[in-house]
């Protein structure tokens, strides 16, 4: 899942909510350009990222005279998006999670787009691993991947500092992790860590915890299909470290309902020590939530074991299926022209960084490459007078991150296994006597049954 869900857009909200409920594209306007609707920030994102899209929209649209760049608020929640798709209710370009991609491009809810991608000559530009998410059984492409993360063990410094502890020193196992957050709790009445237990973020980041001790929650059978392997060794010393900080230490702090959005909240104001997420997230912690960059700091997750490895992802630029051949097409120049370009192109790369940077947005938050490493930290050098994040506070994860072991996400099932993950995580944080094996034996017994629908 993605760091989950980017997209929102424009600059006139009424616009904005007026295009939202316009149904399909239609292609060609009143002037005769092509309308196109994106997605890019979610609600509640600041008036400089707003000026910042502006800006881009206005270079774009002098680029390309002929389209009419429309910005939607969008934010990706998959149990709606069916409905929105229905609905008419979905811009023509927008953001899908890796985690989703797969299940979306089976089900037919994506834009086939392998002849445009091979036509740029991206299909192979992109790493095979990430560019597998977007591919079906016979080798179409239904999308862009445009950015990927790894997941990262994000603190507060200046808790840190409170509690005695070095910010530039950060745990770098379990263990350290639970001794920093009973500190944290004790010194500072805060939670010292806490994690997502909700609205299927329980399941993705248990999923990570269990990567990260060399657990696996699901296998391929080797006949096409997977089998559910969420009763491991991993998961369950992920659970009992949960248990731990909750029931014996009493350092996780009182909400234990928190999601993606919810957990960013409670960081940003403050009120938690340290928590698990993708690395890309201080974007949204300083422009959506409020965080002072001053606070901040990224460093790797712990990993425990021989076979232990770190949960990425990432998100894909997609196109709905309901767009006609000319919205298509300018989507596809939109995305290239966006998303793309900025990752192989050096004035493409310094335009887009300037446009960010003058609108006081995020430029240079640590990402994994969806093509080369070389030309990821190529592109860093491009962009380096406009960097404008404290990479110097990221530096534990930004010099550690290259030797940890990539970890794919899940395929099978995946939101639907992350949503009985869910109750899971939340029965050990509210419950002392949870008993961990009976909860994950019967999660185990359920998924298998999802997988073999």
């Amino acid at each position: 899942m993605k760091s989950p869900g980017k997209a929102v857009i424009a600059g006139i909200a009424a616009i904005a909510m007026a295009g939202a409920f316009a149904g399909c594209s239609a292609g060609a306007d009143a002037s005769g350009k092509v309308e196109l609707r994106v997605g890019t920030f979610p609600p509640g994102a600041d008036a400089a990222a707003y000026e910042a899209f502006e800006a881009q929209e206005k270079q774009f649209e002098e680029d390309h005279p002929d389209i009419d760049v429309i910005g939607l608020e969008y934010e990706w929640e998959g149990p709606t998006f069916a409905v929105q798709l229905a609905g008419g209710s979905l811009p023509d370009v927008f953001t899908v999670p890796f985690t989703d991609s797969k299940t979306l491009l089976e089900n037919g809810q994506l834009m086939d787009v392998t002849d445009e991608i091979d036509e740029l000559g991206y299909t192979d530009s992109f790493n095979p691993v990430i560019l597998d998410g977007v591919t079906d059984a016979d080798g179409r492409i239904y999308g862009f991947p445009r950015q990927a993360y790894a997941m990262g063990l994000h603190y507060n410094r200046d808790l840190f500092e409170q509690a005695g502890l070095d910010p530039d020193d950060p745990p770098q196992t379990w263990d350290e992790v639970r001794a920093a957050a009973k500190q944290i709790a004790e010194k500072t009445g805060k939670a010292g860590y806490a994690q997502m237990a909700i609205n299927n973020t329980g399941g993705w980041q248990l999923t990570a915890a269990t990567a990260a001790r060399g657990g696996s929650i699901q296998t391929d059978d080797g006949d096409g299909g997977y089998e559910a392997t969420l009763d491991n060794d991993g998961t369950k010393a992920a659970l009992q470290f949960l248990h731990d900080v909750r029931w014996e230490d009493n350092a996780f702090g009182a909400k234990f309902d928190l999601d993606w959005g919810t957990i960013n909240q409670e960081f940003a104001a403050g009120n938690l020590g340290m928590y698990t997420s993708g690395s890309d997230v201080y974007t949204a912690l300083v422009r959506d939530f409020g965080m002072k960059p001053e606070q901040y700091g990224l460093t790797v997750i712990p990993l425990d074991g021989d076979e232990a490895g770190t949960l990425g992802g990432g998100d894909i630029a997609v196109i709905s299926p309901s767009v006609d051949d000319a919205t298509k097409a300018a989507a596809v120049e939109w995305i290239d022209w966006y998303y793309m370009q900025k990752l192989l192109d050096e004035d493409a790369a310094k335009l887009d960084a300037k446009t960010l940077a003058d609108s006081d947005q995020a430029v240079g938050t640590p990402l994994l490459p969806v093509l080369s490493r070389e030309l990821y930290e190529e592109s860093l050098v491009w962009i380096e007078e406009y960097i404008n994040v404290p990479r110097d506070q990221m530096t534990p994860f930004i010099d550690r991150i290259w030797e940890q072991t990539p970890v794919g996400e899940p395929k099978g099932k995946t939101q639907e296994v992350y949503a009985l993950l869910d109750p899971v995580v939340q029965a050990v944080l509210t419950d002392r006597n949870a008993d961990i094996d009976a909860l994950l034996a019967q999660a185990d017994a359920d998924a298998q049954a999802l997988l073999d629908q």
